[in-house]
C-alpha cells in the first residue's frame, strides 16, 4: 500500500552508461501504479545533471559499469545528503551491499533481478523502507549497533584545522593532487594529513575514512552537509 497518494508523477533519477541498461531500467516504468499510488517518471542523465535537478528525490545508480562504486554513492551523499538512493549493482557480494547501505544507499538490487523486483524495492524506498537481502541487513543492524556502543565510550578524535580541512575535501572525491592544488600544499604533505586521519580513526583507506566522517562523529553535521560543491 502507497502511502504517497499524491496523483503528481513522481521522477526518478536513472544514473547508468549503458545504453542497454538504460532499455532495462525504462521498463521498470512501464508498470501502472497500484491503487492510491502515484505514477513513476523515470528521469535519464549524467551524474552532474541529476545532483542539479532539486525536484529529484530519488535515483537509481547502476554501479557496475562505474569503477569506484563506493565514491560515487559517497559524492552523492555528500552533495545531495536528502536523496534516496537504490543501487543496482553484482550479485554474490555482500561485502559491496554492506558498504553500500552503509554510503547512504537505501535498497541494493543485484543485477540479475527481474525488473517486478526493482520496481518493489524502488516502491520501498519511495514508502521509507530499506531493501536488502535479509541476512545482510541483520548483519547491518548488529554492526551499526556495534559502532554505536563503541561510540558511546569512545571521544571523537582530535583533528587539526588543516587535516579538517583534507577531509572534507576527500569527502568531495578531490585526489591527493587535487586536494595539495586546492590548499597549496605539496602532494606528500596531503599524503601524510591522509595517513595521520587514518591512524587517529583507526581506519584502513580513505573510503572507511569518509564512511566514519559521513557517519557525523568525525565532521559537524553542517560541515559536510552543506550542499556545497
Amino acid at each position: 500500500m502507497c502511502v504517497n497518494r499524491s496523483f503528481e508523477p513522481i521522477r526518478v533519477g536513472v544514473l547508468t552508461d549503458e545504453p542497454i541498461s538504460r532499455l532495462g531500467f525504462a521498463s521498470i516504468f512501464e508498470e501502472p501504479p497500484g491503487k492510491g499510488c502515484a505514477q513513476l517518471s523515470p528521469v535519464f542523465g549524467q551524474r552532474e545533471e541529476l545532483l542539479s535537478d532539486a525536484t529529484l528525490r530519488f535515483l537509481i545508480v547502476d554501479l557496475q559499469p562505474l569503477p569506484t562504486a563506493l565514491e560515487v554513492l559517497k559524492t552523492i551523499r555528500y552533495k545531495r545528503p536528502q536523496i534516496r538512493l537504490i543501487v543496482i549493482g553484482p550479485e554474490g557480494d555482500d561485502n559491496l551491499v554492506m558498504k553500500s547501505i552503509m554510503a547512504g544507499a537505501r535498497a541494493y538490487v543485484d543485477r540479475k533481478a527481474d525488473t517486478q523486483t526493482v520496481r518493489q524495492a524502488l516502491d520501498a524506498v519511495i514508502e521509507g523502507s530499506i531493501w536488502a537481502p535479509r541476512p545482510l541487513l541483520s548483519k547491518l543492524i548488529d554492526h551499526l549497533l556495534g559502532a554505536s556502543d563503541t561510540s558511546l565510550t569512545n571521544a571523537p578524535p582530535h583533528l587539526t584545522d588543516r587535516e579538517r580541512q583534507v577531509l572534507d575535501l576527500i569527502l568531495k572525491a578531490r585526489s591527493n593532487r587535487e586536494i595539495a592544488s586546492q590548499l597549496g600544499i605539496e602532494e606528500r604533505t596531503v599524503k601524510a594529513h591522509v595517513g595521520r586521519l587514518m591512524r587517529k580513526t583507526g581506519t584502513n583507506n580513505r573510503i572507511d575514512l569518509s564512511m566514519r566522517a559521513l557517519n557525523h562523529t568525525l565532521l559537524p553535521r553542517a560541515d559536510i552537509d552543506d550542499g556545497r560543491y
